[in-house]
Formats: structure tokens, sequence, C-alpha cells
């Protein structure tokens, strides 16, 4: 059981000199943060303030920063006492102003960006850029050294801040929580990180919970509860909270100091009785609450209303200052208040009280590694995924659960990488077939065990926790300070991070453009228990649009793979696995499917990312009457016995086969470098014949894809169109007419010669469609001849071995 350290609470912890420099420092914060948000000239008010002096709009959140800004003095206070390595968390991301002043008055700033020195015109410069056309934005951003938190993602800072502290056994994380935050789902989830924290091997976080009391209008929840109240919540949460509450400077100055000792002392002894003594059981870890003004050290009231401590100061606490010579003159005697002469020479640096007042090189928050984490970032050590190949002698037979094979390479990852790779998922690892990781490492798990307990452990690297939120905000925190991860998720549940996902793909396309910032791994996604065979789970449980919300995002930090079966999925995740800079998704199934593609034919495919498949196909010395064109596991299936019925019915019809892995190859490459040359695409797709396309997901996007190609007028795209029940695997591609029987009815009413030759066997495959209805709505399962049925139209291949795994 852990104890709070005794101390008195009228202690002194700062001494008079130590005071007056930390205060000083605040203040120059402060400064630099009011300066960023109004100024475009004079920026130590060396002439009286005028109107063009101030920017002609108004951008910026001031309620959040001075909070900010004193909680990063004193982290820096601790740092330099006790040679920490720390990094900090801004869940107020919108508090932008404060870590770039932070990182100006460090030098980091001038460092990364030379034109923003550190004298008068560095400092304009600096003032100027903040929410200015070809600036920086608002909030903590890519831009900004230090962060690898953006401002707009209120409810992840504690699951950022754990997945940077996750195998990081010398790290503290400080991570302030916004009390506007707190309310948020992904942030009260997240509180239960701490139940899979092991000190013996990882790092630690240090949660500071910033109750200000409003948001942009209303009151915050926290903020308005009494302190039995919340106290009793965070001890729920498994924290021992410390409350410092007050307006008062040099009293909050001397409380902050004594606290933060007092919770960096808890957590190096937690850390010593894990590492020393071997006691790795849960510990309650020591948290700190902090109750101060929202705009603190601003203007008291303007125009008779309330500022400091309310509502008006969240953003811009006045926004006529420019036009209005009152509000010129409040602004004026605000800046001035932080007293700048004292705090900047006369060349514009800050004084040595101030300079001195930092950790030096990567100790330095705004500098440390941790925040830039491609420089930390090692190759993983990565078995030969060719020897974990499904033998396939004849194409689409066998029935083998694609997940589970890639479970096994998983597995082998796992092992060789120990202290820098994790797998994240919702509760549904086993359930998504990678159970084999099990076989590596438990499931981490610090909390209270019993014996009917499967695979948990506090040393385990298989991460679940039933929320999506956490564990996405885990993974970016991991990959964000230079690891690896994956992350496997039913379907149609990743929705519930679209605006996380959001989040990260505009950060790594940011990063992009900014030359200091070191690739890092890429996000890789998971996606199985798909549409297709939700048909146990019902309409609840099938959506494919996860694909199309990806797609929004810039070609260049995004992919999309559909892997039609095991070998394909094994060279598709090897591949993800070391690229750098992307989100990777792959969709997948984890239910017996057939398997098309030797290992050797499989890297091929992959490698072109869309290709002729020889084998299904007979145009080879012809052109084709029609081209069937699939992407997807289930939607390859079914064009192939499409493409059986049809080369039984009508021997002489030309076919060409197209399989898609890659699903971005369909774009051209005028709005894609990945894409297909036209000469490519017309290549496959031909300029003129009827292309009948079965895709895993909503048909639109395949022809917002093929658009501007050629052949676009004749593209007839076949997919999921929200139509869904609990019914049979086959039933679900019935309702949404992706089934073989309406694929191969698609082709006689597209082939113009079948017109006049095909009614009997139209209607022959209407009635099949009437005698599955019927069939299943008596036995409850498929027909045997859908159930049972394999590839068959290569000649003399019948009698060949089936597909095995591994």
């Amino acid at each position: 059981m852990n104890h709070r350290p005794e101390f008195s609470e009228t202690d002194d912890v700062l001494s008079p000199q130590e005071l007056q420099r930390i205060h000083a420092w605040w203040r120059a914060a402060n400064y630099l943060s009011v300066g960023q948000i109004y100024l475009m000239d004079n920026p130590l008010l060396r002439e009286p303030l005028l109107p063009e002096h101030v920017k002609p709009r108004l951008l910026g959140h001031w309620g959040t920063t001075p909070g900010l800004n004193f909680i990063y003095a004193h982290l820096n206070r601790a740092i330099m006492k006790r040679d920490l390595e720390m990094m900090y968390v801004m869940g107020p991301g919108h508090g932008g102003p404060g870590p770039v002043a932070a990182g100006w008055l460090e030098g980091t700033y001038s460092e990364t960006y030379p034109n923003i020195s550190q004298d008068l015109e560095g400092m304009k410069r600096l003032f100027k850029q903040f929410s200015f056309p070809g600036g920086i934005p608002s909030h903590v951003a890519p831009e900004t050294p230090g962060s690898i938190h953006e401002g707009g993602e209120l409810g992840y800072s504690l699951s950022h801040a754990y997945g940077a502290a996750f195998d990081n056994p010398e790290l503290i994380v400080a991570a302030v929580v916004g009390d506007g935050e707190a309310e948020t789902g992904p942030l009260a989830a997240s509180w239960h990180s701490n139940k899979f924290m092991n000190p013996a091997r990882d790092g630690a976080v240090l949660p500071i919970l910033h109750l200000n009391g409003y948001k942009i209008a209303n009151p915050t929840i926290l903020a308005r509860m009494d302190r039995d109240e919340l106290d009793a919540l965070l001890r729920g949460y498994g924290h021992i909270p410390h409350y410092v509450e007050g307006k008062d400077p040099e009293q909050m100055h001397q409380d902050f100091a004594r606290t933060l000792d007092a919770c960096l002392d808890e957590i190096r002894e937690i850390m010593r009785r894990a590492r020393e003594d071997g006691q790795i059981q849960r510990p309650r870890w020591p948290m700190i609450v902090l109750r101060s003004p929202k705009g603190w050290t601003g203007p008291a009231e303007v125009d008779g209303k309330k500022v400091e401590g309310s509502w008006r100061s969240h953003q811009v606490p006045f926004s006529a200052a420019r036009e209005n010579e009152s509000h010129r003159q409040i602004l004026e005697t605000w800046l001035r208040s932080y007293r700048p002469e004292e705090l900047f020479d006369e060349s514009g640096a800050p004084v040595e009280e101030i300079r001195s007042l930092h950790p030096a090189g990567p100790r330095r928050m705004s500098a440390t590694p941790h925040a830039n984490g491609g420089i930390l970032l090692r190759d993983l050590r990565m078995p030969d995924f060719r020897d974990y190949a499904v033998q396939v002698n004849k194409p689409g037979t066998g029935a083998v659960e694609a997940t589970r094979v890639l479970g096994q390479m998983l597995r082998d990852v796992m092992a060789a990488n120990m202290d820098n790779f994790r797998v994240f998922s919702p509760d549904e690892n086993n359930s998504n077939r990678l159970a084999a990781v099990l076989e590596a490492t438990d499931r981490t798990w610090n909390a209270h065990t019993v014996p009917e307990d499967d695979h948990l452990a506090p040393d385990g690297r298989v991460m679940e926790i039933l929320s999506e939120h956490t564990c996405q905000g885990w993974l970016e925190g991991y990959l964000l300070t230079g690891r690896h991860g994956f992350f496997s998720c039913y379907e149609a549940f990743i929705h519930v991070v679209d605006s996380m996902f959001n989040q990260h793909a505009k950060w790594l396309d940011t990063s992009n453009s900014i030359p200091w910032r070191r690739p890092v791994a890429s996000l890789n996604y998971l996606l199985t228990s798909h549409v297709w065979r939700q048909d146990h789970n019902g309409f609840s449980h099938q959506d494919p649009g996860f694909i199309d919300h990806v797609i929004n995002k810039k070609s260049e930090v995004i992919r999309v793979y559909l892997p039609p079966d095991a070998n394909t999925l094994l060279s598709v995740a090897d591949h993800c696995l070391r690229s750098r800079q992307y989100v990777n998704v792959i969709v997948a199934g984890k239910q017996p499917q057939m398997q098309f593609l030797d290992m050797a034919d499989a890297i091929v495919h992959c490698t072109k990312g869309i290709g002729i498949w020889d084998w299904a196909s007979t145009d080879t010395d012809a052109e084709p009457d029609v081209v069937m064109g699939a992407a997807g596991d289930v939607p390859t299936m079914e064009t192939l016995a499409a493409v059986e019925i049809l080369r039984s019915r009508f021997p002489d019809l030309s076919i060409r086969v197209v399989n898609v892995v890659d699903l971005l190859r369909l774009q051209d490459e005028a709005n894609n470098p990945h894409g297909l040359a036209d000469r490519e695409f017309d290549a496959l797709f031909t300029t003129d014949k009827p292309v009948i396309f079965a895709y895993h997901g909503y048909p639109w996007l395949i022809h917002r894809l093929t658009y501007r190609r050629s052949n676009h007028g004749n593209f007839h795209v076949r997919g999921y169109k929200e139509e869904g029940t609990t019914t049979t695997p086959f039933d679900m591609c019935v309702l949404n007419q992706i089934d073989r029987f309406n694929l191969a009815i698609d082709v006689i009413d597209r082939v113009p010669r079948l017109q006049d030759i095909s009614s009997h066997v139209r209607e022959e495959l209407k009635n099949k469609l009437i005698e599955h209805r019927q069939y299943i709505r008596t036995h409850g399962e498929d027909m045997p001849e859908i159930r049972n049925w394999q590839w068959s139209a290569n000649p003399g291949a019948a009698d060949q071995p089936t597909p095995q795994a591994p």
C-alpha cells in the first residue's frame, strides 16, 4: 500500500531566490503567450501600443494557457533538481501559445526555426506567425517542438501519455487533463490505463487535472463537484490525488512545488519497490489536482464584465483592441503588468534568470527525442513471412482462416521485439483469430486476477481494453515515441475512433512537410469480423464504411488493402509492419475461406497491388467481352463463382478477371502518385467493355476512385448497400446483390451479344435466387452447393490437393 509522504503544508519548498526565478519564468511565458494572440509588431512595448501593432484577426485560446505555463515552469525545476527524463502532454491543447512560448524561452524553438531567433526581431516573428496566414496553428500541433498531442484531440491526453510511457522505463510523462476534456468518454475510460502499467519495465504518468472552471461558455462538471465527491471519483480510478488550489502566485508556487516533489517521490518509491524488491502488484499512482482561475493573471474585467475566472477568458478575452482605444489600453496595461523590461534584455533575449530555469539539451521538454519518435525508432526484427505460407496447389479451394495464419507471424514478430512492439485490440484479439500471439506473451494486466483468468500478467504485451478510443490512444502514443504496433478490431466498430484516425492522419500529413520531424512507424489496422461474415450478429455489426472515411485523407499518408486470402494477407502485413508514416488499413476475414494464390504468386500480386488472374480468365488470345473485377475476400469468391457459371453456360464468352489488393491503385496518378497511369488502367479494364465490379464496401467508392477513367461509364459496381440482418453468409451477399447469381445476371444484361441468347440462363439464375431464399428459411443454412462450392473451372485440376494452413 502507498502512503502519502509526510510534509507540512506550510513549509516553503522554494527559497526566495527560487521563487523569484520561477515566477519570472512564468511571467515571461505568459507575456509571450498574450503577445502571440494579440501582437504583430512592437513586441516589447518600447513605444506606445498603436492600432497597427495589433493583429487584424485575433485568434487563439488564453484561458488555459497561464495554467499550462505555470505547470511547465515547475516541471522544469523538477527536471533540473532530479535530472529527470520527462515529456509534457497537454490535453487542453488549444492553449497553444504556452508550449510555443516555453520552446522559445528554452532555445529549442530558435534551434528548430532559426528565423525565430531569441532577440527582438525573432520575438516579433514569433508573435506574428501565431494564427496568421502562412504561420502556425493556434493550438499545439506537429509544428510545436516537444509535442505528440494535437490541440484538437480533446479526450486523448491520458491514453497518449500512457502509450508514451509503456516500455520507456526512465520516462515520466506529465499529462495535463483539462476539466472540459475530462467530460469526454475517451478520457473517462483512459483513467483505467493505470491497471496496465508495470513499474518494473514502464515509465510513469503523472496526471495533472487542471480545474479552471469553464469551457467555451459552460461551467465544467468536475470543477463544480465538491471535494469529497471529486476525491472519491479519482481514488476510485486508482489514484492518490494531491490538491493545489488558489490564486495568489506566491502561495500557489510554494504549494505546487511541494506537491510536485511529493508526487515525484511517490513515483520514485513505486519504481524502486518494483525494480529492487520485485513488488509489481498494481500501486496507487499519485496525481495532482490544480485549481486555478480561468485566464489567470489576465484582465479582471472588460467593459464591466468579469473576465479572469470566467468563461469570457476561454478564447480571446476581448477582440476589439485594434479599433477600440479603450480595449487597446487594457491590452497594453495587461502586457505591461508582466514587467517585460525585467524579463528580456536590450536585444530582446530572455535574461539570465530565465535562461537558467530550464534543463539543457534533450532534457528540455521542448527538445525531448520522445516527442520526435522517429529519432528513437528501430526497425523491427522481422521473420520471413514466407515461412507461414499456406500451400495452394489449386486456386479457389480450401478452408483456411487467414487471420489465424497471420497470428502465427505476429507471434514471432512479438517474440523478436519484446521491448518495442505491442498488439492492441478492444477485447477481440482471440475473436479475431490472433490468439497465437499469446504463445509469445500474455495480455497486459496489473489489476486483480483469479485462477480462471486467461493469459494475464503485468509483463504481458497484448493490450486489450474494451475501449477502441483507449487502444487507439495508447497505440498513437507508442508510435509517436518511436515504437511499433498493430491494432485489430471488428470492422463495424472501428468507426468509434473516426475522429482519432482523422487527427493522426493529419498529424502525419503535416509532419511530412516538417523537416525536423522524423518518420515514425505506420499505424496498422486489421479490420476483421467484417461485413460479409457478420451474418450471426446482424445488422448492427455490418458496416464497411471506415474505408470511405480513410480515403478522404491525402494519399500520401493512407493505404487500404483487401487481401483475398491468407498468403496475400501475410505479404500485405509484412509490408505494412515495415512501412513508415502511413495509416494502413487491412481488411481480411477471420472465417474459413478458400485460398487463391500460392506464396510466389501472392507476392507478385501484392507488389503490383492489382492484376489479371490468368487462371480464372478466358481472354488470353482474345479481346474480353466483359471484365470481372473484385476487391475483398468474399467479393472475390462470388466473382469467381459467377465466372464459373458463365463459363459453363457460355463457353465462348471472353472473360477477364481482375483482382484488386491495393485499393488506391484504382485512382489515377494525377490525383494519387500511388495510382495507376491511364494506360495501365486501360490495359486492365479496357476502354469500352463492360466492367462488373464486386467490392467489399459501399459501391460508390469505386466510382469515386475511377470517375476520371476513360471507361468509367461502363463500370457497374456491386457492394454493400445497407441491406443486412441475422441470416446466412450467402444471404448477406444476396441481400446486397453481390452474389454469384446477380453478378452473372449483370454480365448477361451488359454484354450485348448475350442478350438475345441468354433468356433461359437468366431465368435459371433467377430461380436459383428463389430456391436459395426458400432453402435458408427452411433449413437455417445455405444450400450445399453454396456451402461446398470450390473453383473447378481449371481443366484436369479436380483431383489436386486443397490448401492447408501451416
